[in-house]
């Protein structure tokens, strides 16, 4: 099974059974030290850090890596994917987004869209959003009972453990951010007609269910942290921090994989090109 920890500053953020969300400060920026000239200046070599790391991932040929995105719309998916990977080849990281489900996805069991888009060997995988959408929108607006959200956490759990048996580390970071924030993001993108294309009048919609949603991501990451893939809750009202955080947790995975570069080839020894 494919294992790698990162370093004991996560450990707090880590979910281990049941907890809830209010025991996590969306405004606490325990990772974001000296001013924010500091902060940019330690994303980048994190980035830089990242591109040389994602190199020996894409080497090494056999390892995988996924991380998995989810949080509340305005949570700062897409920023991290901006600003996380910003230094790293394109080559060997390939990022997916979930929406709703088509009617030909529909049609099929709710995992069924996930295998094709996992990592291949040597690739670095982000998905945004993910399956973890198929037990959070059908649990909150009750198309499914208990019975079958219990039975869709185990599928997950397997599924998972699937991935890791065969070579993939997964890293698994909700993007915490309060109500009051969420509101001022959407205003913003209200406010701003080069950013309307970011909204849309069913945010409005899914904001009247915070509270549910915020029950359901509790029983969900509670029921599907595992050793092998556990939850990471990583206070994002501060997107600055929100980067560093996921940058540095990152970082420490890969380099706890202790991945190395090929052995060289002895025929290419005193090799000239003409």
């Amino acid at each position: 099974m494919s294992k790698s920890k990162p370093d004991d500053a996560f450990k707090k953020f880590r979910i281990n059974g049941k907890f809830s969300l209010t025991d996590f400060d969306p405004e606490s920026r325990p990772f974001a030290k000296g001013d924010e000239a500091d902060q940019r200046a330690k994303l980048d070599a994190l980035a830089s850090a990242l591109d040389e790391l994602q190199d020996l991932l894409h080497a090494n040929g056999s390892r995988k890596v996924l991380l998995v995105l989810q949080g509340m719309d305005t949570s700062g998916k897409d920023g991290t994917v901006r600003w996380v990977f910003g230094r790293t080849s394109p080559l060997g990281v390939r990022v997916a987004s979930f929406k709703a489900p088509t009617e030909e996805e529909k049609a099929r069991d709710f995992l069924w869209r996930c295998h094709a888009v996992v990592p291949r060997a040597g690739e670095l995988m982000v998905w945004n959003r993910s399956h973890y959408e198929d037990v959070l929108v059908p649990v909150v607006n009750k198309w499914i009972d208990k019975d079958q959200t219990a039975a869709r956490y185990e599928h997950i759990t397997n599924f998972e453990r699937l991935l890791v048996d065969s070579g993939t580390v997964l890293l698994k970071c909700m993007l915490h951010i309060s109500a009051d924030e969420q509101k001022q993001r959407l205003q913003a993108r209200i406010d701003d007609p080069s950013k309307h294309w970011k909204f849309s009048l069913g945010d409005l919609e899914v904001r009247k269910q915070w509270a549910l949603y915020q029950k359901a991501y509790e029983k969900a990451l509670s029921a599907t942290s595992t050793k092998f893939a556990p939850w990471y809750v990583i206070p994002a009202n501060d997107k600055l921090h929100r980067n560093l955080m996921i940058a540095q947790l990152l970082v420490s995975i890969l380099k706890g994989m202790k991945l190395k570069a090929p052995k060289p080839n002895p025929a290419f020894a005193g090799l000239l090109v003409e």
